[in-house]
């Protein structure tokens, strides 16, 4: 019960702020939760620890956001889950099901789908194909990825921190990265396909 009445007291004081909220009862805050100006939060959207909202943001239904900061004109979810340590700049989107941890998220910089960036650092206008997961762990200690301004990933790759993926360069679906990749560079691992010619199936 009384976390019932933290909660409603919660999102009145929100509300009064003018966050713009769809069935604000399936909303649950924190009490370090910050919010600016022109938020919208759909449904189902939870708050952890210090959350710090700007201006500008869309965050989407089914949405989890804990110990995060997030700057102006972001969009966020449905069905993301931001971790400890995550900042997203300006302009930056996290789409449906994408998992960030302790994370940078540069300015303008996409990560739209389906991925999992953890102990990251991603420059400007860098774009992250679905799929796409940074190998952080080996079982023993955590590693970094840097991924610079302008970068292409390609769907379905894998980056093997510790990695730099350096400005403009792209990387080609379905890879897997194991060492940097130089500026202006396109870097992919591929199996050649082989194809059998009037294959048939054994019955």
């Amino acid at each position: 019960m009384k976390q019932e009445l933290i909660q409603k007291k919660l999102r009145n004081k929100f509300l009064k702020q003018g966050v713009k909220m769809i069935s604000p009862e399936t909303i649950f805050f924190s009490n370090k939760t910050k919010i600016g100006k022109n938020v919208s939060i759909e449904p189902y959207v939870v708050f952890i620890g210090k959350v710090i909202l700007k201006n500008n943001i869309s965050v989407k239904s089914f949405s989890h956001l804990e110990d995060v900061k997030v700057k102006n004109n972001v969009t966020i979810g449905p069905y993301a889950r931001l971790r400890p340590g995550t900042i997203l700049e300006k302009g930056a989107k996290v789409g449906n099901f994408v998992e960030v941890k302790k994370t940078r998220i540069g300015q303008n910089s996409k990560v739209n789908h389906l991925s999992y960036i953890g102990d990251s650092q991603l420059g400007k206008n860098v774009n992250i194909g679905a799929g796409t997961i940074t190998c952080n762990y080996d079982g023993v200690k955590k590693s970094k990825t840097i991924i610079k301004d302008k970068a292409f990933i390609g769907s379905n790759t894998s980056l093997v921190a510790p990695v730099i993926i350096n400005e403009q360069s792209v990387v080609g679906a379905g890879s897997v990265i194991t060492r940097s990749v130089n500026k202006k560079s396109l870097a992919l691992t591929r199996s050649k396909q082989v194809e059998i010619k009037n294959y048939k199936r054994k019955k």
